[in-house]
């Protein structure tokens, strides 16, 4: 393999998400996702193409750094949740040693570029977009 392809390879970004939340933006309800990283370093960046594990290729539209306080309901839906409470409480319950992690919150806003076929799955409980289960 030549160094150019190399460095694209090492450099591909990667975006996890839980089942319901795949299911979220395969429906297309989801449309950005909130990641806690060092403030110099966002594990992605705009324009990059990264790809998600079960899902496939997204293009990432945007970083830009939030406070979890500012996040209202609006935030909330593009992020697959019905209120930006309930999506707090299943950050704090993701994430429960944020405030001394030295790290701060980012919103990620994501384009599908190529979906993955879905998996089929036999029996799923099914859950709240709201519920902290999800992670």
């Amino acid at each position: 393999m030549c160094r150019a392809a190399l460095r694209r390879t090492s450099a591909m970004g990667q975006l996890f998400f839980k089942k319901p939340l795949q299911d979220a933006i395969r429906a297309g309800r989801k449309r950005t996702t909130i990641r806690r990283w060092r403030d110099a370093s966002p594990g992605v960046r705009a324009g990059q193409r990264v790809y998600s594990p079960g899902l496939g290729w997204l293009t990432i539209e945007g970083v830009e750094p939030v406070e979890l306080d500012s996040l209202a309901d609006a935030d909330a839906r593009a992020d697959g949740f019905d209120t930006a409470a309930g999506l707090r409480e299943v950050l704090v319950a993701l994430y429960p040693d944020h405030a001394g992690d030295g790290k701060r919150w980012f919103r990620v806003s994501f384009q599908v570029e190529t979906l993955a076929p879905a998996r089929a799955v036999a029996s799923r409980k099914q859950v709240s977009r709201n519920d902290p289960e999800l992670f």
